[in-house]
């Protein structure tokens, strides 16, 4: 599954944040562990066998076939009209039109890297994939699509609270990829539907522990910021920022009020 390759950061995070950066891994977010590893287990074991990619020209045949095509045309009329339209008006005040930006094209990034990447790897093995134009396109898709996803992710991530952006982004990210995979490679045409729906219960069962995650990262702080003038035993709960509103707003907003 491609999406499964790119997304065991999440996992691999908290362990070592507990580890190395000594944030404590509370019930919580050994449960979301727990989640991560039982649904990611599942997808694997019940996930379908993916093709064997002997050449560029044969992702190129898979790209050009006309459900992918109609998929990619939707995808950038989508995202052009989020971009031209939304953006300007409601970037600041909804996070979904950066987040869905970066997730849109995100599903086509995945594409073109696994097409770049098996052109290195089929290069590598002795047959040079480099001298066909279709490398150098899906080159060009992937320099295109990652410099739009960072530009459009680090403004959600300077507008909106990041432990809001990072869940819905995961969520958002993975369901367009796991679209664009189905239509392009047509990985789930010969399974069962008792496969395919236990995928589903792994896929929720890790977008459960994903948010389980984030939702609970700052539980268990004790004695930070206004918290320690409170007593000994205080416990100061995380300041909410905003979420659908520019931080910034908040930070003058806050510096209005007049002391007593």
């Amino acid at each position: 599954m491609v999406f499964l390759k790119t997304r065991t950061y999440v996992l691999c995070s908290a362990v070592l944040a507990h580890f190395i950066l000594q944030e404590k891994l509370h019930m919580f977010g050994i449960l979301g562990c727990i989640l991560c590893v039982v649904g990611s287990t599942t997808i694997v074991l019940h996930a379908p066998h993916e093709q064997k990619i002997e050449s560029v020209k044969q992702i190129w045949q898979l790209a050009t076939e006309p459900g992918f095509l109609v998929y990619s045309a939707v995808i950038v009329i989508v995202v052009a009209i989020l971009i031209f339209y939304y953006e300007p008006r409601y970037g600041k005040t909804h996070m979904i039109v950066y987040v869905g930006i970066c997730s849109l094209m995100g599903s086509l990034t995945v594409m073109s890297v696994k097409a770049v990447a098996i052109a290195i790897k089929l290069t590598f093995s002795g047959t040079n994939q480099f001298i066909y134009f279709n490398t150098w396109i899906f080159i060009l898709v992937v320099a295109f699509c990652c410099l739009l996803q960072i530009n459009y992710l680090n403004k959600a991530l300077d507008t909106f609270n990041t432990a809001v952006i990072s869940p819905v982004y995961y969520v958002m990210f993975t369901t367009f990829t796991i679209i664009a995979s189905m239509i392009m490679f047509k990985d789930w045409a010969s399974q069962s539907g008792l496969k395919i729906a236990t995928e589903l219960c792994g896929f929720v069962t890790i977008l459960s522990g994903t948010f389980l995650l984030h939702k609970t990262k700052d539980m268990g702080n004790t004695n930070s910021g206004s918290g320690r003038g409170s007593g000994r035993g205080s416990v100061s709960m995380p300041r909410e920022t905003p979420v659908f509103t520019n931080s910034g707003s908040a930070r003058s907003s806050s510096s209005d009020k007049i002391p007593s």
